[in-house]
């Protein structure tokens, strides 16, 4: 089902966007949390304006161990459930018999295909039903996202409403808010990670050096993304 977008103030809150865009959706509206910094802080903010915000994850089975730990401190925190969705075990395993365990270095079709079924198709089931969900992009995070809207029309998730509430946030800020809120964080963070994805996918980023510079290092810029935001 197709959604109108609302007419937002130039400048807005992220707890207004968050708002506009919940009371806009037909239905439902749940978080997209990879447990990031983003993400944390989006949690906190619904919690704070006892907005009516679902969580779900995906768990792509290759997630690190301390990005299982910031779920669980969410989870106790905030009292919050998380819906958590995982790759087709078939898929997976025919997968791996087929290319091996690490198929998505050897090309971007390769590395397209390990996302599409570790993320992508879970993805798919996790937006069923819903009227809208969230992300915690920022417009500065790539040069992928330099267009990202705070209210968008997801066309290739049948039209359902894409909600960006930090879409102006600059990393500075997010980091002082989660400082100065004491969120949970990932403990990699204080590693030079910048930017956390599926293990093999992720590592940390010298100083000075862009945050997704971390992600599927071995590719161009203008490829990093894992196929949940195609735009």
């Amino acid at each position: 089902m197709r959604h109108e977008l609302p007419n937002l103030p130039a400048a807005c809150t992220a707890v207004e966007i968050l708002r506009a865009g919940i009371d806009a959706a037909d239905g439902p509206v749940s978080l997209a949390c990879s447990f990031s910094l983003e993400d944390v802080t989006i949690i906190h903010l619904a919690h704070e304006a006892g907005l009516n915000l679902g969580i779900f994850a995906l768990d792509t089975g290759r997630l690190n161990e301390e990005t299982y730990e910031v779920a669980d401190c969410v989870t106790h925190r905030f009292g919050v459930k998380i819906d958590w969705f995982f790759p087709r075990h078939d898929a997976v395993e025919q997968l791996e018999r087929e290319k091996g365990l690490f198929s998505f270095r050897e090309s971007l079709d390769n590395r397209h295909e390990c996302c599409s079924i570790r993320k992508v198709e879970p993805l798919g089931r996790a937006l069923a039903g819903l009227g809208g969900w969230v992300t915690g992009m920022r417009s500065e995070q790539s040069v992928t996202r330099g267009t990202l809207l705070p209210l968008e029309l997801d066309e290739l998730n049948g039209g359902i409403l894409k909600i960006n509430p930090l879409h102006h946030w600059s990393e500075e800020e997010v980091i002082a808010y989660v400082e100065k809120q004491r969120l949970p964080t990932n403990r990699l963070l204080r590693q030079g990670y910048r930017s956390i994805g599926c293990a093999p996918c992720t590592r940390p980023v010298e100083p000075g050096e862009h945050p997704r510079t971390g992600r599927w290092w071995w590719e161009n810029p203008e490829h990093k993304e894992c196929g949940l935001h195609r735009r």
